[in-house]
C-alpha cells in the first residue's frame, strides 16, 4: 500500500511538474509565439527575436571562443546553421558563467530577448519597470528574461546578464542587488581569461 502511494505520489509530482515547467510549444526548437516573436531554444535559454537579421547581429556581436583546448570551441566552430552555431555559443558562455562563479545548477531556461535597437528595448524596460531610467541591457528577476539591443552588445554584456540569473537562481536567498552586481562584473572581466 506504502509503495502504491509513493508511486501516485512521484507520478502525479511528475505531472504537475511537466504541467507547469513545460515550455510553450512554438519554444521547442525554433517557430514563432506570440507578438511576432520567433524562438530558438538553447540547452539554456530561450533567445526571442524578430528578423533573421537581428539574430546576425546577435552571433556577429557576441564573439566569443573559447581556448581552442576547450571542447566547447569545437562545437561553436562546426556548427552547420546560423541557429546552431547560436545554440552552441549560447550555452558556452552560460556554461563558461557557471563555472567561473562555480555555481552549477539545473535552472529552468533563461529567456533572452532580442531588440533591434535601443528605442525598441527601452520601450520594452519602461512597460516593465514602469521607469524611464536608460538600460543598456539588463536580466529581470520577476520575468526570468535578459534584454539586449543587437546594436549595442559584446560577449561580456551577454555573460553579465547571464551571470545575474545564475546568482539569482543558484542561492536559495536572492543576494543584495550590490553584491550579485559585483559578482556579475567578476563575470565580465574573467569570461576570455
Amino acid at each position: 500500500m506504502k509503495k502504491k502511494l509513493l508511486l501516485i505520489s512521484v507520478l502525479a509530482i511528475h505531472l504537475l511538474g511537466n504541467l507547469f515547467l513545460a515550455p510553450c510549444p512554438a519554444a521547442n526548437k525554433g517557430g514563432t509565439t506570440d507578438k511576432g516573436w520567433q524562438v530558438l531554444e538553447t540547452g539554456h535559454t530561450i533567445i526571442k527575436y524578430k528578423s533573421v537579421e537581428d539574430l546576425n547581429k546577435f552571433d556577429k556581436a557576441v564573439d566569443y571562443n573559447p581556448a581552442v583546448t576547450d571542447v566547447r570551441w569545437l562545437y561553436i566552430q562546426n556548427a552547420n546553421t546560423l541557429q546552431d552555431k547560436i545554440r552552441n555559443k549560447t550555452d558556452a558562455i552560460f556554461e563558461r558563467v557557471q563555472e567561473i562563479l562555480d555555481m552549477r545548477k539545473s535552472m529552468r531556461k533563461v529567456t533572452v530577448e532580442l531588440y533591434s535597437d535601443k528605442e525598441n528595448l527601452q520601450k520594452a524596460f519602461r512597460n516593465i519597470t514602469k521607469n524611464s531610467k536608460y538600460y543598456r541591457a539588463g536580466y529581470i528577476f520577476e520575468n526570468n528574461v535578459i534584454y539586449l539591443n543587437v546594436t549595442d552588445l559584446h560577449v561580456g554584456m551577454l555573460a553579465h546578464e547571464m551571470a545575474h540569473a545564475v546568482i539569482d537562481h543558484y542561492m536559495t536567498v536572492r543576494p543584495p542587488s550590490a553584491t550579485a552586481e559585483i559578482l556579475a562584473r567578476y563575470v565580465d572581466s574573467y569570461l576570455m581569461k
